[in-house]
């Protein structure tokens, strides 16, 4: 395990429904000296029984912090991974757990890492996967893949602390990642442009926001290319206020 590692990470549970899950990811955190609990909507997480699966991991669940959605309990976190089994076209890119785990390791000793879990029986929207700057999957057997969402906060744990340090750690980073809160803060500003200029489908804005979403994730931009697209994007809604929409045929 890598100590270092560990203090990077933020577990965050996705309206967990069962008590005794929750209390089981506090004492699978303490396992792997993982500190940061978020909850977001969660059923009665000092309910006894999370007191009892927590066992000496109980604290935790007293310094859980909770949030109304998703997008505010990863809102300070420059790296989110959704845990999730699911593909299609809404959800871009899915990685293994391990490979994950290795990008997890270069960022700069500042950034958290945040492992975001969904619901025990439906596991996360396509929206919320679209929030993550990535998303990641255990591999297991097709026939039985569904694994308990503490046993998944359990193997995400073990392979994002067992990661060795990056080498480019060595020496100090000197490019600031945005956090998810401004980057949402580009995707709705972008998403206000294209529908204004009608290059979105009222009906399915996110088959063309998420693909924008996974390009900017993939680019790794940092706060001061987001300070020019935003400033980009700016300009283009201050330009287009008179505009009286697309051309049609004549």
């Amino acid at each position: 395990m890598n100590p270092a590692l560990s203090k990077q990470i933020s577990v965050v549970l996705v309206e967990p429904q069962s008590p005794g899950n929750i209390g089981m990811t506090a004492r699978a955190m303490a396992n792997f000296g993982v500190s940061d609990l978020r909850l977001v909507n969660p059923c009665q997480y000092l309910h006894p029984e999370a007191r009892k699966f927590a066992v000496a991991a109980a604290p935790l669940l007293g310094s859980a912090r909770i949030f109304p959605d998703l997008g505010a309990a990863i809102a300070d976190l420059p790296m989110a991974v959704a845990a999730t089994r699911r593909t299609g076209k809404l959800r871009g890119e899915l990685l293994d757990v391990a490979d994950a785990a290795c990008l997890a390791a270069g960022n700069p000793p500042a950034d958290r890492v945040g492992l975001v879990f969904g619901r025990e029986d439906s596991g996360l929207t396509s929206e919320e996967v679209s929030l993550c700057s990535h998303s990641a999957a255990i591999a297991t057997a097709p026939e039985v893949g569904s694994i308990n969402l503490a046993q998944a906060v359990l193997v995400f744990l073990y392979e994002f602390t067992r990661q060795p340090l990056a080498a480019e750690r060595a020496e100090p980073a000197l490019v600031e990642r945005p956090v998810q809160a401004e980057l949402e803060g580009l995707f709705g500003q972008m998403e206000q442009v294209l529908t204004q200029i009608a290059f979105l489908n009222p009906s399915r804005p996110a088959a063309v926001m998420n693909r924008l979403r996974r390009m900017i994730h993939r680019a790794d931009i940092d706060r001061d290319d987001v300070s020019l697209l935003r400033g980009m994007w700016s300009q283009l809604q201050w330009s287009i206020n008179d505009w009286r929409g697309r051309k049609r045929g004549g």
